[in-house]
C-alpha cells in the first residue's frame, strides 16, 4: 500500500557548484540536504572541463549517490536533482539531470518547476521529427536548445526560455560553465551561495548550511547566472512579468531552517500559528502538532494562547512510501505506520491538533479518529493556511479540483467529515501578513483559484481566474 500521507507532494529539488575540486560530493550533500523535496530519485552531472559525467538512478539520494559512484563523477563543476514526479511517469527515464550532445556541444539540464505548455510543445516537436526519451517536461527545453539557431548553448537557452511559460528554477551544465536561470514570475525559490571561491546554487538555504556555504542572496525573478572561469556573471534577458513567489513553500514545502524568498520559514509558520490562535481560538487542554510540518506552527499557536504545547504525536521517519497491508485490515493502518499518539498525554484532555493543510481529508479523519482512541476527551482541528480548493500547475503534484475536499464541502462538512468538534483555518489575510509577502507578488492559486498565468487544462474556462 501507498503510505505517502494526504498532502500536496513536495516539487524537486536542484543543487549545483562550480570552481570546487569535490564537486561532486559537494552535490550529493547539497541534495541529501533537500532530500524532503522528492524521494523517487536523484541524480548528478559532474563537469571536467572538456565532458560531462553522468549518474542518475531511483532511490533516495545516500542509498545510489555512494562514494564508488561520486569517484566516477569527475571535475570541478556539478549539477544535481531529487526528484519527486510532477510531470510524466515515475521510471529511470524521466530522472534528472538530462545529457545530450548537440549542434551546441555537450549539455544538461534539471528543474524544479512546471511547464503548463509541456504537452502541446512537446506535440509540436515531434510532427517536426524530435524524438523524446521521457516524458518529463524538462525534455522540451533541451529539445528546444538542440534546434535553436545560437552562438553557443548559453545562447539558445535564453532563447527557448523566453519563449517558455511556467515556472522553472533550472540549471545547465555545459563542460565549460555553469547556468542558473530562474522564471520572470519567480514562482519556485532558487537562492546563490559561496563555499570559499567556489559558487553554489540550490533551491533550499539549508543546502549551503551542510557544506559550510554562505548564503549570499536568491537568485532574482528573470535573472541568468552564469558561473565560468571568469567568474559570475548576471544578466536579465526575458521579458518582465509581475512576480508570483509560491506561498506553500512558507506553509509546507521548504525545510523551516531555509530562508526562502528572503524570509525565514520558521519564523512564518511561528507567525502563522500565533495569527492562527488569533482567529481560531479553542478552549482546550493541550496543543499538539501534526509532525513534522505543523510543529512550528503548533508553538506559535500555544504560544499565543498560552495552552500548553506537548509533542503528543510520534512520527516514525523510517517508513518508506510502500509496505505491505496485513490480510486482515487494521484500522488506520497507514497512518499508524508514520504516526503514533502518547497516550498519557492525551487521555482525558482537550487537543487542538495543529496541521499546515488539509487536502483530500482522509488523513487527518484517521489523525482525528486515533487521538479520540487514545483518550481525548474533545478534537480541534487548527489548519494554518486557508482551505486548499485549487490544484497547482506550477511545480507541485496536487489531486485534481475535485479531489479537494474543501473545494466540494463547506467547513463545517469538512469538520463533520474528519470527526473533529471544531475545524478552523487561517484566513489568507493572515497568512500572507505572517509569511511577510505581499499579496501582488504571491501566488496563492491553490486557495483562491485565480492562477497567475494561463494554464493549458483550464483556458477555456471563464471560471479559472486567469489574469
Amino acid at each position: 500500500m501507498d503510505l505517502v500521507l494526504d498532502k500536496f507532494h513536495e516539487e524537486c529539488g536542484v543543487f549545483g557548484i562550480f570552481g570546487h575540486a569535490e564537486a561532486s560530493t559537494l552535490t550529493q550533500l547539497g541534495l541529501f540536504a533537500q532530500q524532503h523535496r522528492g524521494q523517487e530519485a536523484c541524480g548528478i552531472v559532474s563537469s571536467d572541463g572538456e565532458n560531462l559525467h553522468q549518474f542518475r538512478s531511483q532511490g533516495l539520494i545516500a542509498d545510489v549517490l555512494t562514494e564508488d559512484v561520486l569517484t566516477r563523477l569527475v571535475g570541478s563543476a556539478a549539477i544535481g536533482h531529487t526528484r519527486y514526479s510532477t510531470a510524466g511517469r515515475n521510471t529511470i527515464k524521466e530522472v534528472q539531470p538530462f545529457s545530450v550532445t548537440c549542434q551546441h556541444g555537450q549539455i544538461a539540464v534539471c528543474h524544479n518547476g512546471n511547464l503548463p505548455f509541456a504537452a502541446v510543445r512537446r506535440t509540436e516537436l515531434e510532427k517536426a521529427g524530435a524524438i523524446f526519451s521521457s516524458t518529463s517536461d524538462t525534455e522540451t527545453i533541451l529539445h528546444g536548445i538542440a534546434r535553436t539557431p545560437a552562438a553557443n548553448a548559453i545562447e539558445a537557452a535564453k532563447k527557448v526560455l523566453n519563449e517558455t511559460e511556467g515556472a522553472f528554477s533550472v540549471l545547465f551544465l555545459t563542460p565549460e560553465a555553469l547556468v542558473a536561470v530562474r522564471d520572470p514570475r519567480g514562482f519556485r525559490p532558487l537562492v546563490l551561495g559561496k563555499l570559499k571561491d567556489a559558487w553554489c546554487v540550490a533551491s533550499e538555504t539549508c543546502a549551503f548550511d551542510l557544506i559550510d556555504a554562505e548564503y549570499v542572496r536568491e537568485v532574482e525573478p528573470g535573472e541568468m547566472l552564469i558561473i565560468d572561469a571568469a567568474g559570475l556573471h548576471s544578466s536579465k534577458p526575458f521579458t518582465q512579468k509581475p512576480h508570483s513567489a509560491c506561498t506553500f513553500e512558507h506553509v509546507y514545502f521548504s525545510r523551516p531552517d531555509s530562508v526562502i524568498f528572503g524570509r525565514s520559514v520558521n519564523e512564518s509558520r511561528h507567525k502563522m500559528g500565533k495569527q492562527l490562535a488569533i482567529e481560531q481560538p479553542a478552549d482546550a487542554d493541550l496543543v499538539v502538532p501534526v509532525p513534522d510540518s505543523g510543529v512550528a506552527a503548533a508553538i506559535g499557536f500555544a504560544r499565543q494562547s498560552g495552552i500548553n504545547y506537548r509533542q503528543a504525536i510520534i512520527r516514525n521517519h523510517y517508513v518508506g512510501r510502500t509496505f505491505i497491508e496485513p490480510s486482515q485490515s487494521i484500522r488506520s493502518f497507514g497512518v499508524r505506520l508514520k504516526l503514533n499518539p502518547i497516550r498519557d498525554l492525551i487521555r482525558g484532555r482537550r487537543i487542538v491538533l495543529v496541521d499546515d493543510s488539509i487536502v483530500r481529508g482522509t488523513t487527518s479523519k484517521k489523525i482525528v479518529q486515533m487521538v479520540r482512541e487514545a483518550g481525548a476527551n474533545e478534537v480541534h482541528m487548527r489548519i494554518s493556511c486557508p482551505p486548499t480548493i485549487s490544484p497547482c500547475y506550477y511545480g507541485v503534484d496536487t489531486p485534481s479540483r475535485g479531489e479537494l475536499i474543501a473545494a466540494q464541502m463547506s467547513v463545517e462538512e469538512v469538520c463533520e467529515y474528519i470527526g473533529a468538534d471544531s475545524l478552523g483555518y487561517l484566513s489568507h489575510e493572515g497568512m500572507l501578513e505572517a509569511i511577510g509577502l505581499p499579496a501582488e507578488t504571491s501566488c496563492t492559486a491553490c486557495w483562491t483559484g485565480k492562477y497567475p498565468t494561463l494554464i493549458a487544462e483550464e483556458k477555456s474556462s471563464p471560471a479559472s481566474g486567469v489574469s
